[in-house]
């Protein structure tokens, strides 16, 4: 059976609900929806959740999030709510082992530190849960750390990375060429067209994932579908 994840909780595209938000992952966890969320690691080594690098876009503040302490991010407001930037404890509180989890690891200022804290507060969810991430060294420490844990590689074609990447590096992570590191079990890629060593190593049995879906065709031949803006069923052949 597929499952639909809630793309940073069920958020609103309003902004009423803020994405990665507690309200957010209530509602996804009531409704039966797995979730979709993102982890980061502040100035003060504490895990937040969080999905830019910067605050300026959910915040309006400038600034990188890690060069933050938690008690700084406390003071900033999600949006125009009242909403805080809740820590990866609380959100997983939130959840209550209701519903999967996937969980997006990002890049920050130490990985090692930022993996072996997020092992750790996983270990305590009781529900079903796997990892990803954009960056391959950190899929490739959960396959030599936690072994046991389903682990995805996050990418989308080359020209997509912009600026953040080089052209030889974007064209290296584009085309999932560190697979024979990271070793991942799951590709979540951009929804479109997938280039043929992506399509390759989900005919070889890596599990294929879309992001981010806005309408229900989007899951036709996936394993799983990161979804926002629409209620799509829970589950799919």
């Amino acid at each position: 059976m597929c499952r639909n994840y809630a793309h940073r909780g069920l958020h609103t595209e309003d902004g009423t609900v803020p994405e990665n938000s507690l309200p957010a992952f209530r509602a996804a966890a009531e409704a039966g929806y797995a979730v979709e969320m993102d982890v980061h690691l502040t100035a003060d080594d504490r895990l937040v959740v969080f999905h830019d690098d910067t605050l300026e876009r959910m915040c309006g503040v400038q600034g990188v999030i890690d060069d933050f302490t938690l008690a700084e991010l406390r003071a900033l407001r999600l949006g125009k709510t009242d909403c805080v930037i809740p820590t990866f404890a609380e959100a997983l509180e939130a959840l209550g082992g209701r519903v999967p989890l996937l969980l997006e690891v990002k890049r920050g200022h130490d990985n090692r530190r930022l993996c072996a804290l997020t092992l750790e507060a996983l270990r305590t969810y009781t529900g079903p849960y796997c990892v990803e991430s954009f960056d391959p060294t950190i899929v490739a420490w959960f396959r030599r750390n936690a072994p046991d844990i389903l682990r995805g590689q996050l990418s989308q074609p080359p020209k997509e990375y912009g600026t953040a990447l080089s052209k030889p590096a974007a064209a290296i992570v584009g085309n999932v060429l560190t697979n024979v590191i990271a070793r991942p079990q799951f590709i979540a890629y951009r929804i479109g067209r997938r280039p043929f060593p992506v399509r390759l190593s989900m005919a070889l049995g890596a599990m294929n994932i879309g992001w981010t879906s806005h309408e229900p065709k989007n899951e036709k031949g996936r394993d799983g579908v990161i979804f926002e803006f629409y209620k799509p069923q829970l589950s799919y052949k």
